[in-house]
Protein backbone atom coordinates (compact mmCIF):
# COMPACT_ATOMS: atom_id res chain seq x y z
CA UNK A 1 0.00 0.00 0.00
CA UNK A 2 1.49 3.36 -0.84
CA UNK A 3 2.37 5.29 2.38
CA UNK A 4 -0.69 7.77 3.92
CA UNK A 5 1.00 10.87 5.74
CA UNK A 6 0.76 12.52 9.25
CA UNK A 7 -0.21 16.06 9.22
CA UNK A 8 2.59 18.32 9.40
CA UNK A 9 2.78 21.13 11.55
CA UNK A 10 2.03 24.14 10.95
CA UNK A 11 3.16 27.56 12.39
CA UNK A 12 1.36 30.94 12.80
CA UNK A 13 2.16 34.01 14.76
CA UNK A 14 -1.49 34.11 15.78
CA UNK A 15 -3.31 32.86 18.54
CA UNK A 16 -6.85 32.08 18.09
CA UNK A 17 -8.97 35.29 19.30
CA UNK A 18 -12.27 35.42 21.40
CA UNK A 19 -15.50 33.97 20.87
CA UNK A 20 -17.11 34.95 17.61
CA UNK A 21 -21.00 34.87 16.19
CA UNK A 22 -21.80 34.97 12.70
CA UNK A 23 -25.23 35.39 12.05
CA UNK A 24 -27.66 35.09 9.65
CA UNK A 25 -25.26 33.53 6.62
CA UNK A 26 -25.88 30.85 3.90
CA UNK A 27 -23.69 27.92 5.22
CA UNK A 28 -22.68 26.20 2.59
CA UNK A 29 -19.86 23.10 3.40
CA UNK A 30 -20.29 20.05 0.43
CA UNK A 31 -18.50 17.78 2.68
CA UNK A 32 -20.73 18.40 5.71
CA UNK A 33 -23.79 18.71 3.68
CA UNK A 34 -24.82 22.64 4.51
CA UNK A 35 -26.42 24.54 2.48
CA UNK A 36 -28.87 26.80 4.37
CA UNK A 37 -29.54 29.97 6.34
CA UNK A 38 -27.82 29.63 9.81
CA UNK A 39 -25.67 31.45 12.68
CA UNK A 40 -22.29 29.37 13.35
CA UNK A 41 -20.80 30.07 17.13
CA UNK A 42 -17.16 30.14 17.73
CA UNK A 43 -16.34 29.24 20.66
CA UNK A 44 -12.39 28.90 22.07
CA UNK A 45 -11.06 28.47 18.65
CA UNK A 46 -13.55 25.97 17.26
CA UNK A 47 -17.27 25.38 15.46
CA UNK A 48 -19.49 25.21 18.60
CA UNK A 49 -22.65 25.45 16.75
CA UNK A 50 -24.78 25.38 13.91
CA UNK A 51 -28.13 26.28 14.15
CA UNK A 52 -31.03 29.23 14.18
CA UNK A 53 -30.63 32.16 16.68
CA UNK A 54 -28.09 29.83 19.33
CA UNK A 55 -26.93 31.88 22.07
CA UNK A 56 -24.37 33.91 21.72
CA UNK A 57 -20.94 33.60 24.01
CA UNK A 58 -21.12 36.53 26.58
CA UNK A 59 -18.92 39.24 25.20
CA UNK A 60 -18.51 37.35 22.14
CA UNK A 61 -17.91 39.55 18.58
CA UNK A 62 -20.96 39.35 16.20
CA UNK A 63 -20.68 39.91 12.23
CA UNK A 64 -23.32 40.65 10.57
CA UNK A 65 -23.97 38.61 7.60
CA UNK A 66 -26.92 38.70 6.21
CA UNK A 67 -26.58 38.12 2.19
CA UNK A 68 -23.02 36.73 2.68
CA UNK A 69 -22.26 32.70 2.44
CA UNK A 70 -19.57 31.28 4.72
CA UNK A 71 -17.66 28.73 3.51
CA UNK A 72 -14.55 26.38 5.02
CA UNK A 73 -11.64 28.66 4.07
CA UNK A 74 -9.48 27.66 1.82
CA UNK A 75 -6.03 25.83 1.98
CA UNK A 76 -3.18 26.66 -0.84
CA UNK A 77 -0.08 23.76 -1.27
CA UNK A 78 2.15 25.52 -3.62
CA UNK A 79 3.17 29.42 -2.17
CA UNK A 80 6.05 31.54 -2.70
CA UNK A 81 6.95 34.03 0.13
CA UNK A 82 10.67 34.76 -1.02
CA UNK A 83 11.80 34.09 2.28
CA UNK A 84 15.06 33.87 2.71
CA UNK A 85 16.46 36.04 0.48
CA UNK A 86 13.97 38.15 -1.50
CA UNK A 87 11.73 39.92 1.34
CA UNK A 88 11.72 42.97 -0.97
CA UNK A 89 8.94 40.84 -3.21
CA UNK A 90 7.51 39.27 -0.19
CA UNK A 91 7.77 37.99 2.94
CA UNK A 92 6.01 35.52 5.46
CA UNK A 93 3.75 38.63 6.86
CA UNK A 94 2.94 39.97 3.61
CA UNK A 95 2.80 36.65 2.20
CA UNK A 96 0.32 35.34 4.61
CA UNK A 97 -1.84 38.58 4.97
CA UNK A 98 -2.15 38.45 0.91
CA UNK A 99 -3.68 34.41 2.02
CA UNK A 100 -6.17 35.90 4.67
CA UNK A 101 -7.66 38.10 2.39
CA UNK A 102 -7.86 35.36 -0.43
CA UNK A 103 -9.95 33.20 2.07
CA UNK A 104 -7.08 30.86 2.86
CA UNK A 105 -6.63 29.34 6.42
CA UNK A 106 -3.29 27.60 5.82
CA UNK A 107 -0.58 27.78 3.08
CA UNK A 108 2.32 25.52 1.71
CA UNK A 109 5.62 27.91 1.25
CA UNK A 110 7.57 26.51 -1.48
CA UNK A 111 11.81 25.63 -1.22
CA UNK A 112 12.95 27.76 -4.26
CA UNK A 113 14.59 30.90 -1.96
CA UNK A 114 18.09 31.90 -1.60
CA UNK A 115 19.70 29.81 0.34
CA UNK A 116 17.14 26.56 -1.03
CA UNK A 117 15.87 24.82 1.58
CA UNK A 118 17.43 22.49 1.52
CA UNK A 119 19.14 22.16 5.04
CA UNK A 120 17.35 21.58 8.37
CA UNK A 121 19.43 24.78 9.46
CA UNK A 122 17.07 26.98 7.26
CA UNK A 123 13.96 25.03 7.78
CA UNK A 124 14.22 25.57 11.53
CA UNK A 125 14.97 29.56 10.62
CA UNK A 126 11.70 29.71 8.70
CA UNK A 127 9.59 28.11 10.88
CA UNK A 128 11.36 30.21 13.83
CA UNK A 129 9.90 33.08 11.91
CA UNK A 130 6.47 32.00 10.98
CA UNK A 131 6.11 31.56 15.24
CA UNK A 132 6.31 35.27 15.08
CA UNK A 133 5.18 36.59 11.68
CA UNK A 134 2.36 34.11 10.54
CA UNK A 135 -1.21 35.64 10.02
CA UNK A 136 -2.38 32.04 9.09
CA UNK A 137 -1.26 28.95 9.78
CA UNK A 138 1.92 28.03 6.94
CA UNK A 139 3.73 24.73 6.30
CA UNK A 140 7.25 24.94 4.81
CA UNK A 141 8.37 21.95 1.71
CA UNK A 142 12.29 21.21 1.34
CA UNK A 143 14.34 20.75 -1.20
CA UNK A 144 13.77 17.24 -3.02
CA UNK A 145 17.36 17.65 -4.13
CA UNK A 146 20.48 19.92 -2.75
CA UNK A 147 20.37 23.31 -4.38
CA UNK A 148 17.41 22.31 -6.28
CA UNK A 149 20.11 20.56 -8.62
CA UNK A 150 18.61 17.14 -8.95
CA UNK A 151 21.95 15.19 -8.69
CA UNK A 152 22.07 14.21 -4.83
CA UNK A 153 19.17 13.90 -2.21
CA UNK A 154 18.95 16.29 0.81
CA UNK A 155 18.27 14.62 4.24
CA UNK A 156 14.79 14.14 3.93
CA UNK A 157 14.19 11.85 7.20
CA UNK A 158 16.05 14.70 8.80
CA UNK A 159 13.84 17.40 7.66
CA UNK A 160 10.61 15.23 7.99
CA UNK A 161 11.64 15.67 11.88
CA UNK A 162 12.35 19.08 11.67
CA UNK A 163 8.95 19.47 10.74
CA UNK A 164 9.00 19.83 6.42
CA UNK A 165 5.97 19.41 5.33
CA UNK A 166 6.66 18.10 1.70
CA UNK A 167 9.40 17.76 -0.78
CA UNK A 168 9.68 19.57 -4.20
CA UNK A 169 12.17 20.76 -6.41
CA UNK A 170 9.30 23.11 -7.65
CA UNK A 171 10.59 25.48 -10.01
CA UNK A 172 12.58 22.86 -11.31
CA UNK A 173 11.91 19.02 -12.35
CA UNK A 174 13.67 16.20 -11.06
CA UNK A 175 14.73 15.37 -14.80
CA UNK A 176 16.97 11.94 -13.67
CA UNK A 177 14.60 9.30 -13.35
CA UNK A 178 16.95 7.55 -10.95
CA UNK A 179 17.30 10.68 -8.60
CA UNK A 180 13.44 10.45 -8.56
CA UNK A 181 13.16 6.94 -7.97
CA UNK A 182 15.83 6.89 -4.61
CA UNK A 183 13.69 9.82 -3.27
CA UNK A 184 10.23 7.90 -3.08
CA UNK A 185 12.16 5.04 -1.78
CA UNK A 186 13.37 7.63 1.31
CA UNK A 187 9.77 8.77 1.05
CA UNK A 188 8.89 5.61 3.58
CA UNK A 189 11.62 6.49 6.16
CA UNK A 190 10.36 10.49 5.52
CA UNK A 191 6.71 9.90 5.99
CA UNK A 192 6.23 13.21 3.55
CA UNK A 193 4.86 13.67 0.34
CA UNK A 194 7.01 14.58 -2.76
CA UNK A 195 5.37 16.92 -4.88
CA UNK A 196 6.51 17.45 -8.42
CA UNK A 197 7.52 20.32 -10.87
CA UNK A 198 6.87 18.00 -14.38
CA UNK A 199 9.10 19.70 -17.25
CA UNK A 200 10.97 17.78 -19.56
CA UNK A 201 14.10 20.73 -19.96
CA UNK A 202 15.28 18.63 -23.72
CA UNK A 203 11.96 19.89 -24.60
CA UNK A 204 10.78 23.14 -22.97
CA UNK A 205 14.47 24.25 -24.25
CA UNK A 206 14.58 28.05 -24.03
CA UNK A 207 10.77 28.36 -24.72
CA UNK A 208 8.76 31.33 -23.03
CA UNK A 209 5.27 30.66 -23.90
CA UNK A 210 3.24 28.00 -25.05
CA UNK A 211 4.13 25.71 -28.39
CA UNK A 212 1.28 27.22 -30.53
CA UNK A 213 -0.26 28.90 -33.25
CA UNK A 214 0.48 32.34 -30.98
CA UNK A 215 4.02 31.83 -30.53
CA UNK A 216 4.52 30.99 -33.97
CA UNK A 217 2.46 34.01 -34.89
CA UNK A 218 4.52 35.96 -32.07
CA UNK A 219 8.03 34.92 -33.62
CA UNK A 220 8.45 33.43 -29.48
CA UNK A 221 10.16 29.97 -28.78
CA UNK A 222 7.67 27.53 -27.28
CA UNK A 223 7.46 25.03 -24.40
CA UNK A 224 5.34 22.39 -25.76
CA UNK A 225 2.66 20.48 -23.54
CA UNK A 226 4.43 17.38 -24.13
CA UNK A 227 6.93 18.66 -22.16
CA UNK A 228 4.64 18.46 -19.35
CA UNK A 229 2.55 15.16 -19.71
CA UNK A 230 5.33 12.67 -20.96
CA UNK A 231 7.23 13.66 -17.65
CA UNK A 232 4.19 12.81 -15.52
CA UNK A 233 3.41 9.56 -17.41
CA UNK A 234 7.18 8.83 -16.29
CA UNK A 235 6.59 9.43 -12.38
CA UNK A 236 3.57 7.83 -11.96
CA UNK A 237 5.06 4.61 -13.39
CA UNK A 238 7.91 5.05 -10.82
CA UNK A 239 5.57 5.90 -8.08
CA UNK A 240 3.66 3.00 -9.10
CA UNK A 241 6.82 0.55 -9.07
CA UNK A 242 8.18 1.84 -5.54
CA UNK A 243 4.29 1.60 -4.03
CA UNK A 244 5.12 5.69 -3.18
CA UNK A 245 3.14 8.54 -3.70
CA UNK A 246 3.29 11.78 -5.85
CA UNK A 247 1.41 15.19 -6.37
CA UNK A 248 1.70 17.02 -9.71
CA UNK A 249 2.01 21.07 -9.47
CA UNK A 250 0.19 23.11 -11.40
CA UNK A 251 -1.19 21.19 -14.52
CA UNK A 252 -1.66 22.99 -17.78
CA UNK A 253 -2.16 20.94 -20.64
CA UNK A 254 -4.85 18.23 -21.70
CA UNK A 255 -2.24 15.53 -22.50
CA UNK A 256 -1.43 16.15 -18.48
CA UNK A 257 -4.95 15.56 -17.77
CA UNK A 258 -5.05 12.29 -20.04
CA UNK A 259 -1.88 11.19 -17.89
CA UNK A 260 -3.34 11.98 -14.91
CA UNK A 261 -6.64 9.93 -15.70
CA UNK A 262 -4.35 7.15 -16.84
CA UNK A 263 -2.27 6.89 -13.64
CA UNK A 264 -5.14 7.30 -11.29
CA UNK A 265 -7.09 4.43 -13.30
CA UNK A 266 -4.00 2.06 -13.17
CA UNK A 267 -3.61 2.60 -9.17
CA UNK A 268 -1.14 5.01 -8.70
CA UNK A 269 -1.03 6.82 -5.81
CA UNK A 270 -1.07 10.31 -7.68
CA UNK A 271 -2.88 13.58 -6.99
CA UNK A 272 -2.65 17.13 -8.59
CA UNK A 273 -3.42 20.92 -8.42
CA UNK A 274 -4.59 23.45 -11.10
CA UNK A 275 -3.87 27.19 -10.58
CA UNK A 276 -6.63 29.93 -11.66
CA UNK A 277 -4.75 31.64 -14.43
CA UNK A 278 -4.74 28.35 -16.40
CA UNK A 279 -8.36 27.65 -15.24
CA UNK A 280 -9.42 31.46 -16.41
CA UNK A 281 -6.64 32.09 -19.48
CA UNK A 282 -4.93 30.91 -22.55
CA UNK A 283 -2.18 31.81 -24.46
CA UNK A 284 -4.01 34.61 -26.60
CA UNK A 285 -3.26 37.05 -23.28
CA UNK A 286 0.12 37.27 -24.75
CA UNK A 287 -0.73 38.70 -27.69
CA UNK A 288 -0.18 41.65 -25.70
CA UNK A 289 3.51 41.11 -25.03
CA UNK A 290 3.03 42.13 -20.92
CA UNK A 291 5.04 39.33 -19.12
CA UNK A 292 1.85 39.59 -16.24
CA UNK A 293 1.09 36.51 -18.17
CA UNK A 294 4.51 35.09 -18.17
CA UNK A 295 4.21 31.67 -16.14
CA UNK A 296 5.97 28.12 -15.91
CA UNK A 297 3.89 26.22 -16.62
CA UNK A 298 2.73 28.77 -20.16
CA UNK A 299 -0.98 29.71 -20.06
CA UNK A 300 -1.98 27.29 -22.92
CA UNK A 301 -4.86 26.96 -25.47
CA UNK A 302 -8.31 26.77 -25.41
CA UNK A 303 -8.72 23.05 -25.73
CA UNK A 304 -6.52 22.71 -22.53
CA UNK A 305 -8.19 25.50 -20.76
CA UNK A 306 -11.46 23.07 -21.22
CA UNK A 307 -9.64 20.23 -20.23
CA UNK A 308 -8.62 21.34 -17.18
CA UNK A 309 -12.08 22.96 -16.13
CA UNK A 310 -13.27 19.47 -16.73
CA UNK A 311 -10.86 17.56 -14.39
CA UNK A 312 -11.55 20.06 -12.21
CA UNK A 313 -15.35 19.04 -12.01
CA UNK A 314 -14.89 15.36 -12.31
CA UNK A 315 -12.38 15.57 -9.44
CA UNK A 316 -9.17 14.08 -11.90
CA UNK A 317 -8.03 17.30 -10.64
CA UNK A 318 -7.67 17.48 -6.77
CA UNK A 319 -7.52 20.91 -5.78
CA UNK A 320 -6.77 24.44 -6.54
CA UNK A 321 -2.92 25.88 -6.01
CA UNK A 322 -2.54 29.57 -6.57
CA UNK A 323 1.73 29.26 -7.64
CA UNK A 324 1.54 33.13 -5.96
CA UNK A 325 5.01 33.97 -7.08
CA UNK A 326 5.50 37.68 -6.76
CA UNK A 327 8.31 39.59 -8.45
CA UNK A 328 9.21 42.66 -8.09
CA UNK A 329 8.07 45.73 -10.60
CA UNK A 330 11.32 46.38 -12.76
CA UNK A 331 11.68 42.53 -13.24
CA UNK A 332 8.22 42.43 -14.69
CA UNK A 333 8.40 45.61 -16.64
CA UNK A 334 11.45 43.72 -18.83
CA UNK A 335 11.01 42.27 -22.70
CA UNK A 336 8.42 39.70 -22.47
CA UNK A 337 11.40 37.32 -23.26
CA UNK A 338 13.82 38.16 -20.27
CA UNK A 339 11.13 38.73 -17.47
CA UNK A 340 10.84 36.39 -15.17
CA UNK A 341 7.99 33.34 -15.15
CA UNK A 342 5.51 33.60 -12.10
CA UNK A 343 2.36 35.46 -10.79
CA UNK A 344 0.93 36.19 -8.00
CA UNK A 345 -2.82 35.31 -6.89
CA UNK A 346 -3.48 34.22 -3.66
CA UNK A 347 -5.85 37.69 -3.04
CA UNK A 348 -7.73 37.05 -6.59
CA UNK A 349 -7.94 33.13 -6.54
CA UNK A 350 -11.79 32.84 -5.32
CA UNK A 351 -12.90 36.05 -7.02
CA UNK A 352 -11.04 34.80 -10.78
CA UNK A 353 -12.65 31.20 -10.68
CA UNK A 354 -15.90 32.39 -9.36
CA UNK A 355 -16.63 35.30 -12.17
CA UNK A 356 -15.07 32.86 -15.07
CA UNK A 357 -16.58 29.58 -14.36
CA UNK A 358 -19.28 29.81 -11.88
CA UNK A 359 -20.87 32.65 -12.47
CA UNK A 360 -21.45 31.75 -16.20
CA UNK A 361 -22.76 28.22 -14.95
CA UNK A 362 -19.48 25.72 -16.15
CA UNK A 363 -18.83 24.84 -12.26
CA UNK A 364 -21.16 24.73 -9.71
CA UNK A 365 -20.07 26.89 -6.40
CA UNK A 366 -20.03 23.53 -4.55
CA UNK A 367 -17.10 22.02 -6.21
CA UNK A 368 -15.30 25.40 -6.49
CA UNK A 369 -15.42 25.62 -2.93
CA UNK A 370 -14.46 21.61 -2.31
CA UNK A 371 -11.64 22.13 -4.54
CA UNK A 372 -10.36 25.08 -3.08
CA UNK A 373 -10.41 23.53 0.73
CA UNK A 374 -8.91 20.57 -0.49
CA UNK A 375 -5.34 21.27 -0.81
CA UNK A 376 -3.99 20.26 2.34
CA UNK A 377 -5.20 16.82 2.16
CA UNK A 378 -2.61 15.21 -0.66
CA UNK A 379 0.25 15.96 2.28
CA UNK A 380 -2.20 14.71 5.40
CA UNK A 381 -3.56 17.93 6.24
CA UNK A 382 -7.26 17.73 7.59
CA UNK A 383 -10.18 19.75 5.09
CA UNK A 384 -11.43 22.14 6.67
CA UNK A 385 -15.35 21.79 7.56
CA UNK A 386 -17.59 23.50 9.09
CA UNK A 387 -19.18 20.55 11.13
CA UNK A 388 -19.62 21.08 14.90
CA UNK A 389 -16.63 20.66 16.91
CA UNK A 390 -13.81 21.30 14.33
CA UNK A 391 -11.11 23.62 14.03
CA UNK A 392 -12.76 27.40 13.19
CA UNK A 393 -11.59 28.32 9.45
CA UNK A 394 -14.13 29.98 7.90
CA UNK A 395 -14.48 32.69 4.84
CA UNK A 396 -17.09 35.21 4.89
CA UNK A 397 -17.85 35.13 0.92
CA UNK A 398 -19.90 38.27 -0.93
CA UNK A 399 -20.99 36.81 -3.82
CA UNK A 400 -22.18 39.99 -5.34
CA UNK A 401 -19.06 42.24 -4.78
CA UNK A 402 -17.80 43.74 -8.41
CA UNK A 403 -14.39 44.97 -8.30
CA UNK A 404 -11.68 45.91 -10.37
CA UNK A 405 -8.14 44.04 -9.16
CA UNK A 406 -5.44 46.44 -8.45
CA UNK A 407 -7.30 48.92 -7.72
CA UNK A 408 -6.89 49.74 -4.20
CA UNK A 409 -3.44 47.85 -4.19
CA UNK A 410 -2.71 44.41 -2.86
CA UNK A 411 -1.94 43.11 0.70
CA UNK A 412 1.23 41.09 -1.14
CA UNK A 413 4.67 42.89 -1.74
CA UNK A 414 4.12 42.61 -5.42
CA UNK A 415 1.45 43.50 -7.65
CA UNK A 416 2.33 40.95 -10.48
CA UNK A 417 -0.94 39.22 -10.85
CA UNK A 418 -2.08 38.15 -14.14
CA UNK A 419 -5.79 39.38 -13.40
CA UNK A 420 -4.47 42.71 -12.81
CA UNK A 421 -6.78 46.08 -14.07
CA UNK A 422 -9.86 42.74 -14.33
CA UNK A 423 -13.49 43.41 -13.20
CA UNK A 424 -14.77 40.49 -10.90
CA UNK A 425 -17.57 39.63 -9.12
CA UNK A 426 -17.33 37.85 -5.58
CA UNK A 427 -15.15 38.90 -2.28
CA UNK A 428 -13.70 37.69 0.99
CA UNK A 429 -14.93 40.06 3.52
CA UNK A 430 -13.61 37.96 6.69
CA UNK A 431 -11.24 35.05 7.21
CA UNK A 432 -11.44 32.87 9.93
CA UNK A 433 -8.04 30.73 10.56
CA UNK A 434 -7.22 28.34 13.26
CA UNK A 435 -9.82 29.97 15.34
CA UNK A 436 -8.54 33.58 15.25
CA UNK A 437 -10.09 36.37 12.85
CA UNK A 438 -6.85 37.06 9.90
CA UNK A 439 -8.59 39.51 7.86
CA UNK A 440 -11.28 41.79 8.00
CA UNK A 441 -11.88 43.88 5.55
CA UNK A 442 -11.35 47.45 6.25
CA UNK A 443 -15.26 48.66 5.44
CA UNK A 444 -16.90 45.77 6.87
CA UNK A 445 -18.14 45.83 10.78
CA UNK A 446 -17.41 43.71 13.45
CA UNK A 447 -18.65 44.15 16.91
CA UNK A 448 -19.61 42.70 20.48
CA UNK A 449 -22.76 41.25 21.14
CA UNK A 450 -24.10 43.69 23.73
CA UNK A 451 -24.35 42.22 27.28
Amino acid sequence: MPPRFDAPPLDCGVQAGGDVVIRGARVLDPRAGLDAVRDVVVREGRIAEIGEAPPAPEGAEVIDAEGLVAVPAFVDPHVHLRTPGREDEEDIGSGTRAAAAGGFCAILAQPNTDPVVDTGSVLSALRERARSEARIPTGFLAAVTVGQEGDALTEMAEMAELGAAGFTNDGRPVARAGILRKALQYQRLAGRLVALHEEDPSLSGDGVMHEGSVSALLGMAGIPSISESTMIARDAQIALYEDAAIHIQHLSARESVVAIEQAKAAGVAITCEASPHHLCMTDEAVRSLDAGFKMNPPLRSEDDRHALIQGLRSGAIDCVATDHAPHAREEKEQPFEVAPMGVTGLETAFAALHTELVLPGVLDLAVLIARMTAGGAPFGLPVPTLAPDSPANVALLDLGAEWQVGEAGFESRSANCAFAGRSVTGRVRVTIAAGAVAYRERSFAIGAVPA
